[in-house]
């Protein structure tokens, strides 16, 4: 699926329209250059998630938690060196808790990333428009 932001605003809202059919255990991979809007993606996850916390990039954390009744674990692999570091930081265990893992950068986690991730793929077309699309590697949501 494929939509076009032509604003912030729109960025979070399918963020927030994606929450609402993620489930505890899901992952999902961010992809796009710098400044695409992945975080305000994350922000827009967190919103749809009933999520109240301040949502920012964990650039130099590599993961913020925002608990709730399904937990949101936010990842930004960007200063990840190598994908081994990712179980310095408990990947594995994050993936079992039963939350929902936003990773930015996800291309730099390597094969960590869990094949059964919903892909997404954020490409800035001008100052103003993006095009987000949004893969289900199950082909069984939509939002």
């Amino acid at each position: 699926m494929e939509y076009i932001s032509k604003s912030e605003a729109d960025t979070v809202n399918v963020g927030a329209r994606l929450a609402g059919v993620l489930r505890p255990g899901d992952v999902v991979a961010l992809y796009g250059d710098l400044g695409a809007g992945k975080t305000a993606f994350v922000r827009g996850m967190a919103r749809g998630m009933g999520l109240t916390a301040r949502v920012s990039s964990p650039t130099f954390t590599i993961v913020n938690e925002y608990l709730g009744s399904v937990p949101l674990f936010h990842f930004d692999m960007y200063r990840l060196s190598d994908p081994e570091e990712l179980f310095e930081i408990g990947w594995e265990d994050y993936l079992t808790r039963g939350g929902v893992c936003a990773v930015e950068w996800s291309e730099n986690a390597g094969d960590e990333i869990p094949a059964d991730a919903v892909r997404v793929t954020i490409e800035k077309l001008s100052d103003d428009e993006r095009r987000i699309a949004v893969e289900f590697a199950d082909g069984r949501r939509e939002i």
